[in-house]
């Protein structure tokens, strides 16, 4: 099973990037546990300097910005194998 995170205030942008991992692990029939960060002391252990982000199985895979489904699908895809 996949750990998903979303980093994240909980923001419109935040909210997007957790719909789109959503969408693309259901597309792939993956089963994930879906996780908010909100709080900034535990986004910054993440080492990312701007929300959102997006973080599967501990490793960040973006930030600052709403990654397209293809690229979630393809990271998903990656980190299932």
């Amino acid at each position: 099973m996949l750990s998903i995170k979303v980093l994240g205030s909980g923001c419109a942008n935040c909210q997007r990037v957790e719909q789109t991992a959503k969408a693309a692990a259901e597309e792939l029939g993956l089963e994930a546990t879906f996780q908010k960060v909100t709080q900034m002391p535990e986004i910054m252990k993440y080492g990312i300097m701007a929300t959102p982000g997006l973080v599967i199985n501990e490793k960040v895979v973006c930030s600052g910005r709403v990654p397209s489904k293809a690229e979630v699908t393809t990271w998903l895809t990656t980190a299932a194998e």
